[in-house]
């Protein structure tokens, strides 16, 4: 039996390959609103990150998502994804 293609996606932060169902994906639509993408699926620009906590708080530190997807990235969007890693 043929095995199925993995997707595989590169963190913006560590630049590291992963599995698509390790990352997290962040999301800029058209108008510029940015928010995080749990489906994988939404329209926009997307940029993946480790789940990972140390991840997130460099993704802050170093502007990582504000220079890929090209927009101010909110904090409530670095919160939303601590909430979803703490889980």
């Amino acid at each position: 039996m043929k095995q199925k293609k993995v997707p595989m996606r590169t963190c913006v932060v560590t630049k590291e390959k992963y599995p698509k169902k390790e990352l997290i994906r962040v999301v800029r639509d058209n108008l510029g609103n940015v928010s995080v993408d749990l489906t994988g699926k939404q329209n926009g620009r997307g940029a993946y990150l480790k789940k990972d906590l140390e991840v997130i708080a460099l993704a802050r530190k170093t502007k990582a998502l504000e220079k890929y997807l090209e927009v101010l990235v909110p904090e409530e969007v670095y919160e939303q994804l601590e909430n979803i890693i703490g889980k």
